[in-house]
């Protein structure tokens, strides 16, 4: 709608999708935009889309100095869509606030497809015209009569789509335009077709277990209630946690609400949706990065106009603008993949608890390996606890033992100790699957040359190139520089003096071809599935038995389900270990529990073999004894001493740019203007551990805080007295997750 200038002007705060520190006040002249509306306004010499913020109140800058509507630019238009519903604003803020960065860059999460703000177009057909004569010289062909039949017995005249005429007439296009000139019939606009068939939350779904069935109705009730909730549901590997969280997702349909369930890899969660079609009878609306424009653009519209019912998603699904959303699954809430560590800093799990919490409604958080963080909010009664302790059917876990590689050494130039190539050939021979484990893509980690040590180490990274030897290229995970293998080395000009140090899966493959000629082997890593049709080939060829070996990276632990794998061998088991990470063994324990569900899970009982130098590791006791709870007793029990989340609060702030001087500068100047507050330390400035990375130099501090401190407001005024070097960014990380 274009607005008119007849009217007594108004004036709107309008939040701009940009880094830009609050809303721009606008004039309008005529009708006035409600908060949510998305609006056209100038900015500049440029036009942008924004949408109407909520009146600031208190304001005393605003107050002081009222403003003066004449000097004020226009709205624009008022676009057709539907508003930014109100907790969405809410959260928007609520986000920007916590994470201490500008709304309009949280905002532009939530406006990630542009083009949904316009209308869908409607569908042209085709009636048959009331009352038509056929005029003189005009011939009536086998084929206009076979449309002009159809057309008339349709249901009341029916329009009909012109595919829909070609399809059950076999006319072409030519035959209906001529009849359309004709006067024969008369095209209309039809409004465009629902983008997503409604799930039916009455479809029979599995059998559930007296313990899932207990779960279920519990979470039911949740939503029943219309209020908001925590609940984790902490179920082992393969006790059917799903089957649960889908009785909770069929009553808030059943109640006419929408849900979110975030998956930590979206895009390589084909079982998932197979589950969620044989249980409701049609897909989900689907949101990660891999969608097209189209496609974002339809769903985006469909959730907004509340008619795509469930959507399961990545973490950036949180955003979308939901009107009536009843319920969150956060499937996997320990899951890493949750933070994100670019642009805006956060959480998806802990957002998705505040999002529920301004909506009232119920949110569940699934895992077999809870984060300490939630386990301890169950213990502060937080968060309520759901427990299913066994598998479902006749599935057990599977037993696990330790290979100590100090003992039960590998063949010199191999990686495989002597115990489990034993047991690969055993289950191989049973007809059998297995599954080798190590989390590190690629053929070698480091490529060095053996006549003067030197190391390949990316241009724009502080990071060691990996050689791929599937693409015959050393690779960067960081930047994605892949250049190929010098034949001479740059610093003694050395030919054909580069060595492969350490294994990736690719090296393992090779290693197990060698091993095991006649077994059929696959790897399974980010970058050998590109896409979920890769995926999609990859699961269907193991769960019908065309793979005997299968060699993957993390990838292959979360949710799947082989039937007929048995064996899980982790290759190195300590990798995750070092470093300075304070959820270095949390994260391992999970990882590893969950690589270890992948076995035995089908009739056939599973068995897990754990290669490492460090069988003493309280990780490594933990997952022999199936021990979870002495394992985190520990964990907190030495984060409660070191004053560490979840028993105290960190912050980084990293300062980034493209020259290390202007970095450096302002990295000192922070460090001079340090808060000097009670119950926060702040450590640092200090290079980060990856100090080069995309081309841009990395400072970092480390902010430690008691729990009741209010960090933000420590952090703001601080980063605030300060004045960035030229082009150097200032970034704030709270509660991180990653510490490079």
């Amino acid at each position: 709608m274009t607005l008119n200038n007849s009217d007594v002007p108004e004036t709107v705060p309008v939040l701009l999708p940009l880094a830009l520190p609050g809303a721009f006040d606008y004039r309008v002249m005529g009708q006035t935009p409600k908060p949510g509306s998305f609006v056209r306004v100038p900015l500049g010499k440029r036009e942008r889309i924004g949408v109407v913020w909520d009146a600031r109140e208190g304001d005393p800058e605003k107050d002081a100095k009222p403003i003066n509507a004449a000097r004020l630019k226009d709205v624009i238009e008022i676009l057709d869509a539907p508003p930014l519903p109100d907790v969405m604003r809410r959260f928007i803020d609520w986000v920007a606030n916590y994470s201490v960065a500008a709304p309009g860059a949280v905002l532009r999460m939530a406006m990630s497809a542009p083009k949904a703000l316009s209308p869908e177009k409607g569908v042209t057909a085709y009636a048959r015209s009331m009352g038509w004569s056929q005029p003189d010289g005009f011939r009536l062909t086998p084929a206009r009569t076979r449309v002009l039949n159809l057309l008339s017995d349709g249901p009341d005249g029916a329009p009909r789509t012109l595919a829909d005429i070609r399809a059950e007439t076999g006319a072409s296009a030519q035959v209906i335009k001529g009849l359309a000139i004709a006067g024969a019939v008369v095209s209309a606009d039809l409004p465009p077709p629902p983008p997503f068939a409604l799930p039916d939350p009455d479809q029979v779904g599995l059998q559930l277990s007296s313990d899932q069935e207990q779960a279920a109705g519990v979470l039911r009730e949740r939503v029943l209630a219309d209020a908001f909730s925590v609940t984790l549901l902490d179920g082992v590997t393969g006790s059917g946690k799903t089957e649960v969280y889908f009785e909770a997702i069929g009553q808030a349909l059943k109640q006419g609400h929408q849900a979110l369930v975030l998956l930590p890899e979206i895009s390589l969660s084909n079982q998932w949706l197979d589950r969620f079609e044989t249980r409701f009878g049609v897909a989900p609306a689907l949101w990660h990065s891999e969608l097209s424009p189209a496609t974002r653009r339809k769903t985006w519209r469909a959730v907004a106009e509340g008619t795509a019912k469930v959507v399961v998603g990545a973490r950036s699904a949180l955003f979308l603008p939901f009107p009536d959303l009843g319920l969150v699954v956060v499937d996997e809430e320990h899951d890493g993949s949750y933070k994100q560590e670019d642009g805006v800093f956060y959480n998806a799990r802990d957002m998705a608890v505040v999002r529920a919490n301004l909506g009232s409604i119920p949110v569940v958080l699934a895992s077999a390996t809870p984060s300490l963080e939630t386990v301890v909010n169950v213990e502060r009664d937080r968060y309520h606890v759901l427990a299913l302790p066994e598998r479902i059917g006749d599935a057990v876990l599977p037993e696990v033992a330790l290979i100590d590689l100090r003992e039960d050494r590998p063949a010199s130039g191999h990686f495989l100790a002597p115990a489990l190539v034993e047991a690969i050939g055993e289950t191989v021979a049973a007809g059998e699957q297995v599954l080798l484990f190590l989390n590190r893509r690629g053929y070698a980690p480091l490529t060095l040359c053996r006549a003067c040590g030197y190391r390949v180490q990316c241009p724009n990274c502080s990071a060691w190139l990996v050689e791929h030897r599937s693409n015959a290229r050393l690779s960067c995970h960081h930047c994605g520089h892949a250049p190929r293998l010098p034949e001479i080395c740059p610093k003694c000009e050395a030919e054909e003096s580069f060595v492969a140090c350490g294994p990736g899966v690719e090296r393992i493959a090779e290693e197990v071809a060698n091993l095991f000629p006649t077994a059929r082997h696959r790897i399974m890593a980010s970058d050998t599935m590109t896409g979920a049709s890769a995926m999609d080939e990859m699961i269907s060829l193991i769960t019908t038995g065309g793979v005997d070996i299968l060699i993957g990276t993390q990838v292959i632990a979360k949710g799947h389900h082989f039937p007929h794998l048995t064996l899980v061998g982790v290759v190195d088991a300590d990798l995750g270990l070092s470093g300075g990470d304070l959820r270095a063994s949390e994260r391992t324990h999970q990882l590893l529990t969950q690589v270890a569900g992948r076995a035995g899970r089908g009739s056939k009982p599973g068995r897990v073999l754990i290669q490492t130098h460090m069988p003493e590791h309280d990780v490594m006791a933990a997952l022999v004894e199936g021990d979870r709870a002495a394992f985190l007793a520990a964990e907190k029990a030495e984060r409660e001493y070191a004053h560490m989340p979840p028993f105290g609060r960190l912050a980084a702030v990293i300062i980034s740019g493209p020259i290390e001087k202007e970095v450096d500068g302002t990295a000192r100047a922070l460090g001079r203007g340090r808060p000097k507050v009670d119950g926060v330390e702040i450590l640092g400035p200090a290079p980060a551990a990856l100090a080069l990375l995309r081309g841009r130099h990395r400072r970092r501090f480390l902010v430690k805080a008691s729990r009741n401190t209010v960090l933000q407001a420590v952090l703001k005024a601080w980063i605030g007295a300060v004045r960035p070097g030229k082009g150097v960014r200032i970034q704030v990380d709270i509660d991180p997750m990653s510490f490079l």
